[in-house]
């Protein structure tokens, strides 16, 4: 994470800690098709109480993905996706990195069979 610095680390530790909770996945999910909604609204469509929708929420709003907004009396919730995309840059920053040393031991295992085997072709 050297690259995009400790702020962004704590950003990827934040989503991955909330993410890691499938209730928390669904509601983003739900969130990302319905554009935005309520706790109760996403209560309904869920096995767990109106209050423990909001705790997961409150989560999270904590890790920068989603976001609540007074409408009325309502709190309406809607996806934040800044924190999500920079997630997402970090772990294909990661595959990047692991592509680049697994083609390395690829290229060290190949070049020790040719040595051991002169008669292979190139």
């Amino acid at each position: 994470m050297t690259e995009e610095g400790s702020g962004a680390a704590d950003v990827v530790d934040s989503v991955i800690g909330a993410l890691a909770d499938p209730t928390r996945r669904r509601l983003l999910d739900l969130l990302a098709a319905q554009g935005e909604a309520t706790a109760t609204t996403l209560a309904e469509q869920l096995p767990v109480s109106r209050q423990a929708v909001v705790k997961h929420l409150a989560v999270l709003d904590a890790a920068g993905l989603v976001s609540g907004g007074r409408v009325g009396r309502e709190v309406r919730y809607a996806v934040r996706p800044a924190a999500l995309d920079t997630t997402a840059r970090w772990m294909a920053s990661l595959a990047t990195e692991w592509d680049r040393r697994l083609a390395h031991i690829k290229r060290v295992a190949e070049a020790a069979e040719r040595e051991a085997d002169p008669t292979q072709p190139d």
